[in-house]
């Protein structure tokens, strides 16, 4: 009978959400490499990165962004960060230095999950100046790493990789440097921005289920 009135019940909105399939957000490795006169090596998907400076606390500025976009997609049931935290808080961090991506997946099976994003950060560094005018322009770059549970695949990734420059410099780009709100990001606005146009390009489920 609700159908038929086109209502919905509360316990109907719950059985919707539980057959969403569950991911975490692992918080985000750091990357520093070990050669400062070349690129930084990502060791999960092995694309090379220009290393840079990493602000104290910046890999949790990227977990939580990323999780908040997650559950504002509503793609998946995300599985909340303190829970994430709390069984990761047992486990050995350089093991997650040392083998990334078998690590990642035995943590996502002892959390039931059916997805789950590892992100590894090589450069947070914040602008110097203000949003009218910098002497030096923020510059962000990480990427993002979608693993499926059950056959251990890689199914997505998404890479940012960018230092903020002036329209005058590429008026091809007037289109980013709009949606850039037209003026001197600080990092994290910068990753955000950043975030919301690489998730643009996350598959639809069943493609992610195949």
């Amino acid at each position: 009978m609700a159908l038929i009135l086109g209502l919905t019940l509360p316990w109907m909105g719950e059985v919707s959400a539980e057959t969403k399939p569950r991911v975490a957000i692992l918080p985000f490795l750091i990357e520093r490499g070990e050669d400062p006169g070349r690129g930084t090596v990502c060791p999960i998907c092995k694309g090379i990165y220009r290393r840079g400076e990493i602000l104290p606390g910046s890999q949790n500025t990227l977990t939580r962004l990323l999780q908040q976009k997650m559950e504002v997609m509503g793609i998946f049931k995300v599985l909340p960060l303190e829970k994430v935290e709390e069984v990761l808080s047992n486990w050995e961090r350089r093991l997650f230095e040392e083998k990334p991506i078998a690590s990642s997946i035995q943590l996502g099976r002892e959390l039931n999950l059916d997805f789950l994003f590892v992100g590894v950060l090589f450069r947070f560094e914040e602008r110097i100046g203000s949003s009218l005018g910098v002497e030096k322009p923020a510059s962000v770059g990480f990427d993002v790493h979608l693993f499926r549970l059950k056959d251990e695949r890689m199914v997505w990734e998404g890479k940012l990789d960018e230092t903020q420059r002036p329209l005058s410099e590429n008026l091809f780009k007037i289109g980013s440097f709009f949606r850039r709100k037209a003026h001197w990001l600080t990092a994290e606005e910068l990753a955000g921005v950043g975030m919301d146009e690489m998730l643009k390009r996350l598959p639809g489920l069943k493609e992610l289920e195949e």
